[in-house]
């Protein structure tokens, strides 16, 4: 039996909708997971004032991360993939300036994994984007949330260019077939061909921040 190298990544992952929870805290914007209370595979629903979403609060990763890595390092991961939340550092997604109290946050976060001895490995947009790029653009429908996108990447890639050196851009793009809100911000009776141009949006986001 071959060993592993060395260099192997071992780890665990996580996405920022799936565990952060603080779901409007220090200045974060609503985004399209927060309008599914079901899941990824759910339909939109309006928040209704007083009635809580499962994923508000989560596994409260963003007020508990210190103990979380903690246990991780005591599991000997190595490797931790997670996602930026766009939405904490671009509320609407089409901001100039970033909100700095969610860039402040995943520095908290980096420092903390580099104690523990974890790299972090970066999602930028995992099943989730700020709402407002779908209420006021129709979502990756429009071209021009490619340009908001790439903002979005070279703000997090310059902030954070001494603390993540391994970064994805989107995950799993083919799941917009099954679940177009949850993938690219469209109605779920949206047709085939505005699913794949809006695919087609984020194919070319993507190597725009590559």
């Amino acid at each position: 039996m071959k060993a592993f190298p060395e260099t192997f990544l071992w780890g665990g992952a996580t996405a920022a909708n799936q565990v952060e929870g603080a779901w409007q805290e220090d200045g974060k914007g609503i985004s399209t997971s927060d309008l599914q209370p079901h899941g990824v595979m759910g339909k939109m629903e309006p928040r209704i004032l007083g009635k809580e979403n499962i994923k508000d609060v989560a596994i409260d990763f963003y007020h508990r991360y210190p103990e979380d890595i903690a246990l991780f390092a005591e599991m000997g991961f190595t490797c931790l993939r997670i996602s930026i939340a766009w939405a904490r550092i671009f509320p609407q997604g089409d901001e100039v300036e970033p909100n700095e109290a969610g860039l402040a946050f995943y520095d908290r976060l980096f420092d903390e994994m580099a104690q523990a001895g974890i790299k972090p490995l970066v999602t930028l947009s995992h099943y989730e984007m700020p709402y407002g790029l779908v209420k006021n653009y129709g979502g990756w429908a429009n071209r021009a949330v490619i340009d908001h996108f790439e903002h979005y990447a070279r703000t997090v890639f310059t902030r954070y260019q001494h603390k993540v050196a391994l970064w994805l851009t989107f995950n799993e793009i083919n799941m917009s077939l099954h679940a177009p809100f949850t993938g690219v911000g469209l109605a779920e009776e949206s047709g085939e061909a505005e699913v794949y141009q809006a695919i087609h949006h984020q194919l070319v986001a993507s190597a725009r921040a590559v």
